[in-house]
């Protein structure tokens, strides 16, 4: 995708600074004549909505941290006096925490659309382990920044979460204490959260850099999988796919600022506006919505599995969860890239997105009777669907035939590229001999 920059200064400081600092030269071949496919859909404008996001959950942040006091005795009270006495207080609070959910509701259309279009296979393994640590980080800074409002929520899921490292032997009450600051939830464990928080963020935009400088070294995946060809095959990025991405943003934010300023308690809990009380535990704790999958993986085990007890054996489940994601661009055996061309794990495909959002609402429900059963099943699923679904499937699938470049699938064959003998594409690949270049 990437070639000879057609950048031309425009004047003589433009060509002073282009000589010494070419940053407008990165910029423009990065965002203004960069190659793209020319068949994105919407579902490929989520990267630049997780963008925007980072940057307002990285500036709302910033200026949260200027009045909030990481003190056990008054961190809750400083939030409150932030909703009632700092100017636009209440927004910047309401921005921040609901653009928690709306980042998290983005980053998992973006990971589910990768999947369904294989935008982790050759050669963009890299791309997508970067994506997986960008989500890591996203999932430990937004657990930390939960027990900053000091809430009864706040305080009793930081005891739990942390609690669960007990289960290693030898080395978790280590990495406990260390993570608490003493060996129980007080104003160390707050001071450490805080202090973290407000750090990853900064370090999830350095593997931002890195995943977007992976992209533009792999090129953009399309819907039908089949790489880029020739000229025709692709668009400029302005306009083409910036008219199309702030479209998306636009409206993505419509729905945030409606959340905003009609429903900005909708996505959270009401027990985290009452103040932590190490002596009263709430009946039901739960993490943050985004977090519920996971959480009801972690509460399926209720059994042992030989030596390892129930409580190890659901933070395995749990951390193995994510792990997983990592090893996805070798479990997939598939040489086709786009779910849209394999009927058969198209309906499996859907059937995860469907077990995910199962195992979200089981995983607020409380740990008795039949929900931690169905949660099992779940897990099994989850697990079954990248450990057995994936490699099995993509060996046995015969997948529909792919067109012969991406211009044919937009244009049609008489149009597209690759239709006559001189067009100087590759043959169509056919179901027995499927499209596998990376």
């Amino acid at each position: 995708m990437s070639g000879h920059s057609s950048y031309v200064p425009t004047s003589g400081f433009m060509r002073w600074l282009d000589a010494r600092l070419p940053l407008p030269r990165l910029m423009y071949d990065s965002f203004v004549a960069y190659p793209v496919p020319r068949n994105l859909n919407y579902a490929y404008t989520f990267g630049g909505i997780l963008s925007i996001f980072l940057v307002l959950q990285i500036l709302t942040g910033i200026v949260l941290a200027m009045h909030y006091a990481a003190s056990s005795a008054i961190a809750f009270e400083s939030v409150e006096r932030i909703m009632r006495d700092v100017n636009w207080g209440w927004l910047l609070r309401y921005m921040h925490a609901t653009g928690a959910s709306f980042f998290f509701i983005a980053v998992y259309i973006h990971i589910f659309r990768g999947l369904y279009y294989g935008s982790y296979k050759q050669p963009r393994e890299v791309l997508w382990i970067l994506g997986v640590i960008i989500f890591l980080l996203m999932m430990a800074t937004a657990f930390m920044g939960y027990v900053l409002p000091w809430g009864q929520m706040s305080f009793w899921g930081a005891t739990v979460i942390t609690g669960f490292f007990t289960a290693f032997p030898l080395i978790g009450e280590p990495i406990q204490q260390l993570l608490l600051g003493g060996f129980a939830v007080d104003n160390a464990t707050l001071n450490r959260f805080f202090s973290l928080h407000y750090l990853l963020p900064f370090m999830i935009a350095g593997v931002v850099i890195l995943h977007v400088w992976a992209l533009h070294v792999t090129g953009q995946t399309n819907p039908t999988g089949v790489e880029v060809k020739s000229s025709k095959d692709t668009v400029p990025f302005t306009p083409h796919a910036t008219i199309k991405d702030g479209f998306a943003m636009i409206v993505f934010l419509a729905i945030f600022a409606y959340f905003v300023f009609y429903l900005p308690n909708f996505l959270g809990h009401p027990d985290n506006y009452i103040e932590a009380n190490p002596l009263k535990t709430p009946a039901h704790i739960v993490p943050e919505w985004y977090f519920l999958p996971f959480y009801a993986m972690l509460r399926a085990i209720t059994f042992n599995i030989g030596p390892i007890d129930s409580k190890l054996g659901g933070v395995l489940v749990m951390f193995g969860s994510i792990l997983v994601l990592f090893f996805v661009p070798w479990l997939d055996t598939s040489r086709v890239k786009s779910t849209a061309f394999r009927p058969l794990y198209k309906i499996f495909f859907w059937i995860l997105v469907a077990d995910c959002i199962f195992l979200g609402w089981l995983g607020a429900k409380p740990a008795e009777g039949i929900y931690p059963i169905l949660a099992l099943f779940g897990t099994i699923y989850y697990f079954g669907h990248f450990l057995i679904v994936m490699p099995v499937l993509g060996l046995i699938e015969t997948p529909r035939k792919l067109p012969n470049s991406i211009s044919e699938a937009v244009l049609g064959p008489d149009r597209g590229v690759g239709t006559g003998t001189g067009g100087g594409a590759a043959p169509a690949p056919t179901a027995s001999a499927p499209e596998t270049r990376g």
